[in-house]
């Protein structure tokens, strides 16, 4: 009877043990479990719970279904979750270096996008650790084009459209074109396109196939006007109260995530424009005018980017301009 008990006692004594030294995180994310920057998170979760041996499992919670998209820095540095996924830019109203890669026409291209991120990582980690953050890895979106109900030749052909704005660069981009911004996160996009909310969109070809845009609007114009970047990032102190293994699988999952995560954009971009032509929509480059008219625009906005983000935005454009 003994024996059976301290059996029982040295399983129950090794089940807490095993308990005890798992860790479990939350990790909210904006986007639908299908998008591919979820599928990537998704893969990036599962390397970290086969590195550790299931020490660290980390739950993702998609679609803004634990916290919304404008919700979830917030909740990470407060300690709510441990561990998410945000739109930088979408934060540029707090630090403008976080907006950098959505000025108009200053990085269009992917090789350009990863010059600007290397031109401007450290300086925005140095501020995310100010805030008890680490940045992680980051994964940039195809380049943004215009979605519209009407065609739109020039910039005076979207004066007084209802244009969606996702961060404070697309607000600005409306008020320049004459449209009418209307703040809407990605999850409820496709209701605001649908109830006539808005009825113009600059975004990916990727959230335009999330949303099934050719269901209300039925004109994308491929302008690659720039390329943002998604940013995954962890709680300090939850990072840091990882065993040593714990966060060298991290980092390694991380950097493994990020160099996967850029090629799939890259790659998924022509087949996301491809399936918008599939489901009917008028899928073209834009104009001369209307590229001539969002050149102008980026020009203005570089400028006005530049008063904002002081000598350190002027270090990273010259760091940038310098890599090229």
């Amino acid at each position: 009877m003994k024996i059976a008990h301290a059996l029982a006692a040295a399983c129950f004594g090794a089940f807490a043990a095993s308990a005890a030294a798992q860790v479990r995180w939350d990790m909210p994310t904006p986007y639908p479990a299908g998008n591919f920057h979820t599928e990537n998170i998704a893969q990036f979760v599962a390397d970290i719970k086969k590195a550790t041996g299931g020490k660290l499992d980390i739950t993702v919670h998609p679609n803004g279904s634990l916290f919304k998209a404008n919700e979830i820095k917030r909740a990470v540095q407060g300690g709510d979750a441990q561990i998410g996924e945000i739109l930088i830019s979408g934060y540029s109203n707090e630090d403008p270096l976080f907006g950098v890669d959505s000025v108009p026409f200053l990085a269009t291209s992917y090789a350009d996008a990863r010059r600007l991120w290397n031109a401007s990582r450290k300086p925005i980690e140095a501020r995310f650790e100010k805030q008890g953050l680490r940045i992680l890895y980051s994964v940039p979106w195809p380049p943004q084009g215009i979605y519209s109900t009407k065609p739109i030749e020039s910039m005076a052909d979207m004066k007084g459209l209802k244009m969606r704005a996702y961060n404070p660069y697309t607000s600005r981009i409306a008020e320049l074109a004459g449209a009418q911004p209307v703040t809407v996160q990605a999850a409820e996009l496709a209701q605001a396109m649908a109830t006539g909310a808005v009825n113009a969109n600059i975004t990916s070809g990727a959230t335009g196939y999330d949303s099934k845009a050719w269901e209300v609007v039925k004109y994308f114009y491929d302008t690659q006007a720039w390329i943002p970047k998604n940013v995954v990032f962890v709680n300090v102190k939850a990072f840091d109260a990882l065993d040593a293994a714990s966060r060298k699988a991290v980092l390694h999952a991380a950097r493994a995530a990020e160099v996967r995560g850029w090629k799939i954009s890259e790659e998924k971009n022509k087949w996301y424009l491809g399936e918008l032509a599939k489901n009917g929509m008028h899928v073209a480059p834009p104009s001369a005018k209307l590229k001539a008219d969002f050149h102008n625009i980026g020009e203005t906005m570089t400028a006005e980017w530049l008063k904002t983000a002081g000598p350190d935005g002027q270090a990273i454009l010259d760091a940038y301009h310098r890599g090229k």
